[in-house]
């Protein structure tokens, strides 16, 4: 495989992501960004937590859905994530929720 035919997979590979999203986020009521990975999710909880004087964030959420190319499921029952970098999370309004036409 050459560095163009893979260039092209990967470029059809995040436009099907996109279609995907587009198709889904309608379903969720909130977009849970984190250090590696972009959730939609209709259920997130937050704790910060420490150990060893080290500050750590906790996010569980189900119901969700994972902006990831490379897995084959992005439709998670349940998710927990831990971190040490910044968590973003947002409540989508329902305005927000509308994606532009191809």
């Amino acid at each position: 495989m050459s560095a163009e035919d893979l260039e092209r997979y990967e470029t059809e590979m995040e436009l099907q992501l996109y279609r995907e999203y587009r198709d889904v986020v309608g379903l969720f009521g909130y977009v849970v960004e984190t250090d590696r990975r972009f959730y939609l999710t209709n259920s997130v909880d937050l704790q910060v937590r420490s150990a060893e004087g080290e500050v750590y964030f906790e996010v569980t959420m189900s119901d969700a859905w994972v902006w990831d190319m490379y897995r084959p499921a992005r439709f998670v029952k349940n998710v927990k994530v831990l971190t040490f970098k910044d968590v973003n999370i947002e409540e989508l309004a329902k305005a927000d929720l509308r994606v532009p036409e191809d």
